[in-house]
């Protein structure tokens, strides 16, 4: 599929086997990366041994319980005042320690969703108080530590993503400081947003960190329609200006885990129920699309279209090639011209389906 962007959690998310984090003391002398030497580091470096050129984008949940109001990993709270600067350094301590097992933490955001209360693992912080602890207090320890991971703000839903933007970049001395910003699709489409944001912040990064369908999204006999949730919205985030899309789980078990909290989801890879092997949903095969024929380093050009009844993305790819992915999420056939320079080809895309056309130019 050509992935070569994964996101990890910083300590522990819904989706680890149990809470945890990295240290329980207030001088940080317990810090270990022993849970995740368990399973997520292994399975790292299998597929570091496939692919050497990976980058990994890393998100806290939540600070250790310890440093926060609620003193619990869980159900939201906030990180105290005075532990800004032991969680810098608890951040710093992880990054080291993914270094030297030769794995480069390249982005991180500040929080996982920061304005949501969960029953998992959570934290939450206003624009002000995350611009402070990224500005003041991690910036700072990473540049004293030689770290160049480079931050991003946000992480959570497109709806409020202008507003949050604007709000963290109008803080003076921040906009040098922040190299971009994460969003999740859970609120609906919101191209609007990020095309937006894009042109008021032309040279900051826009990822799309996790998607995946889930809660009400999720429907379990309907792999078309999960399927067509992510080449939508792929489509509408790569029209509207982004640099990057993650999808959330890439395998879960049968029943959409392991899931400490029951937060259940599907995934384009799940193991059957004897767990002795696995199934491809559709979703997998129309992410492929995109993640197989877009190349790193890929350009967005221009396209015009006569109908909305077929959804386009079109790339140009270093080695000069043209991909041109089309969708059709209706219960009818659309026959189609395609025009790329003089040559015109003609096609019917089938009711539901998903193309992708390569053309040399």
């Amino acid at each position: 599929m050509n992935y070569n962007i994964c996101r990890l959690s910083i300590g522990s998310s819904d989706f680890s086997i149990n809470s945890y984090s990295y240290s329980n003391d207030k001088n940080l002398s317990d810090f270990s990366i022993s849970e995740d030497m368990k399973y997520v580091i292994p399975i790292i470096k299998k597929a570091q041994n496939r692919n050497m050129n990976l980058k990994f984008l890393a998100s806290p949940w939540s600070p250790p319980a310890f440093m926060k109001n609620n003193k619990k990993l869980t159900d939201g709270g906030k990180l105290l005042p005075n532990f800004k600067k032991i969680y810098a350094n608890y951040l710093v301590k992880f990054i080291k320690s993914y270094k030297k097992e030769n794995i480069n933490i390249n982005y991180m955001t500040i929080q996982n969703e920061p304005n949501a209360k969960q029953v998992w693992e959570s934290c939450l912080y206003t624009s002000n108080e995350e611009i402070d602890l990224l500005t003041n207090y991690i910036y700072p320890e990473f540049k004293k530590n030689n770290i160049n991971t480079k931050l991003l703000i946000w992480d959570h839903n497109k709806e409020k993503l202008l507003n949050r933007s604007i709000d963290s970049f109008r803080t003076f001395g921040a906009l040098d400081k922040i190299s971009g910003i994460a969003f999740h699709w859970y609120t609906g489409d919101h191209f609007e947003n990020i095309e937006l944001v894009k042109k008021s912040f032309p040279n900051k990064l826009l990822i799309h960190t996790e998607g995946c369908t889930g809660y009400s999204a999720f429907r379990k006999k309907d792999e078309i329609i999960n399927a067509e949730i992510y080449a939508h919205d792929i489509i509408g985030d790569l029209n509207a200006g982004i640099n990057a899309f993650i999808d959330w789980n890439m395998v879960l078990d049968n029943q959409g885990g392991p899931n400490h909290k029951y937060n259940f989801c599907n995934s384009p890879i799940m193991l059957n129920k004897n767990k002795n092997n696995y199934i491809k949903n559709l979703s997998f095969y129309y992410i492929k699309h995109f993640s197989k024929f877009i190349k790193k380093g890929s350009k967005r050009i221009g396209f015009s279209k006569f109908s909305d009844k077929i959804e386009i993305t079109a790339f140009k790819n270093p080695d000069n090639s043209v991909i041109i992915i089309l969708l059709n999420k209706n219960d009818f056939n659309v026959e189609y011209n395609l025009k790329i320079n003089e040559q015109i080809l003609h096609d019917n895309l089938d009711s539901h389906a998903i193309v992708t056309w390569r053309c040399n130019l």
